[in-house]
């Protein structure tokens, strides 16, 4: 079983998993995995730490990931209980009425290729 900060992700959750705009997947490996993880848990937000664990990189290259987002404006920080939750910005967050579209394979071949 899947766990995401100390939460157990149902199989449910797990068919539901949400990932951010085709438009904002051109960036590095690692922005787009953070910004997936977000747009999964993007009403409650996520710590550093949450971040972290799921997106699985060391806390440099998290930290650089964080400030490229947080500088195009993708992501925001709140405090919230005494913890400070990371939220993407709205316009990352696709509607889930919308139609997901499946990827050409041009946009497979440019994901694989990292660019």
């Amino acid at each position: 079983m899947n766990r995401i900060a100390g939460k157990a992700k149902t199989r449910g959750d797990i068919e539901t998993d949400m990932k951010a705009k085709r438009e904002y997947r051109r960036r590095t490996n690692i922005e787009v995995r953070v910004l997936d993880a977000l747009v999964d848990r993007h009403e409650e937000g996520m710590t550093v730490f949450e971040l972290r664990t799921q997106v699985d990189v060391d806390i440099d290259d998290l930290e650089d990931a964080l400030g490229n987002l947080k500088e195009d404006g993708l992501i925001d920080a709140e405090k919230a209980d005494g913890r400070t939750l990371i939220k993407p910005d709205e316009r990352v967050v696709p509607d889930p009425e919308e139609a997901v579209e499946e990827p050409t394979i041009v946009d497979r071949i440019i994901e694989r290729l990292s660019l």
